[in-house]
């Protein structure tokens, strides 16, 4: 894969999460790791910081407290978001309803983990993105204007944790 700057993503940030998915990752090769797959997000920019004066650019995404990849979101400083062409959405699939405290999942959506700077990726993706993480705080009911979404995506009230993250780098697949 091949660093490219983040103004040049190609990523459409309005159906890369909703209609693609991506792959959530978070761990590094020797305390472990753990992938979900995600299809809420966002992609854009928030806050300034040194020489991204209100342009920093930045990933958002959602992960409920019952994931066992939670645990990885809170203990790394970094995660990476995975996109995958069309040809891997049985993978994600696979991702999204099993859960890596059972066993290697990863392998068995036949995808192949890249550990690289502390963190992991997928050798699969056609792009990553390398996020440091900035900001991480869990939803609360009192928080939405709109009671019905709560009602229709909480019933259990489990709320995820939104995790915003520096995108530090993209890497394509060449």
């Amino acid at each position: 894969m091949r660093e490219i700057d983040v103004r040049n993503c190609p990523l459409n940030p309005l159906t890369a999460f909703s209609e693609d998915w991506m792959a959530l990752a978070a761990g590094n090769e020797e305390l472990g790791y753990n992938t979900m797959t995600v299809a809420w997000g966002h992609l854009g920019s928030v806050w300034g910081c040194g020489s991204h004066t209100n342009r920093l650019p930045t990933a958002t995404c959602f992960v409920r407290p019952s994931r066992h990849t939670k645990k990885f979101m809170d203990r790394e400083e970094f995660f990476t978001l995975s996109h995958f062409g069309r040809e891997e959405r049985g993978a994600l699939g696979y991702l999204g309803s099993h859960s890596g405290r059972d066993g290697d999942k990863v392998a068995a959506a036949g995808l192949t983990p890249v550990f690289e700077d502390g963190t992991v990726y997928f050798a699969e993706a056609d792009v990553v993105l390398v996020c440091r993480k900035l900001y991480a705080q869990d939803l609360v009911e009192e928080g939405f204007a709109d009671a019905g979404l709560v009602e229709y995506n909480y019933p259990e009230r489990d709320f995820h944790t939104m995790y915003i993250g520096e995108i530090v780098q993209v890497l394509v697949r060449d």
